[in-house]
């Protein structure tokens, strides 16, 4: 049997499928919930406690707290930003945030990865196994047949699709 061009593709197509089967899982859910990210969709509330050194000045609270710190109000020895509070006397510092579970904190996490981040090579080799994954869909059955006429119109489709998606 003569390996051809579209042999290699299926194969190929077919055992990446498997193995990436958990990444593409994890990259859906956590797409999934990316997108209320603005919400408390299953988030829950975190209270923090911190003690600090007494009168920071909100320069230097931001970078103590690893948080972006607007000041709402402050109200004698108490700053106000958020639902969070900063004693300048005491330099107690109670931070309020939700949080979304670990497991999906994580997901969201590795979903997000930057250079700086020690596995962003997983999201290019993932980006690179997608577009393989578009490419070879086209070798998966013959341009003579009926299935493929039918896969090129939904492609079409999805191309337009995609494109008023874009400038909407």
């Amino acid at each position: 049997m003569k390996m051809t061009t579209g042999l290699y593709m299926r194969i190929i197509h077919r055992y990446l499928g498997f193995f990436l089967a958990g990444i593409m899982g994890m990259y859906a859910i956590s797409g999934i919930i990316m997108i209320f990210r603005n919400t408390d969709f299953l988030k829950k509330e975190v209270i923090v406690e911190r003690q600090l050194g007494p009168n920071l000045s909100v320069e230097q609270l931001g970078p103590q707290l690893k948080m972006r710190v607007n000041v709402d109000k402050t109200e004698g020895d108490i700053i106000y930003f958020g639902e969070s509070t900063y004693n300048t006397e005491t330099g107690l510092a109670v931070v309020k945030r939700k949080e979304l579970p670990i497991i999906l904190q994580k997901m969201e996490h590795l979903h997000k990865a930057t250079t700086d981040s020690p596995v962003y090579w997983l999201n290019i080799f993932f980006g690179l196994s997608l577009l393989f994954f578009v490419v070879s869909a086209f070798w998966m059955f013959l341009p003579k047949t009926s299935v493929f006429k039918k896969g090129i119109y939904f492609s079409l489709a999805g191309i337009v699709l995609t494109l008023i998606i874009l400038f909407i």
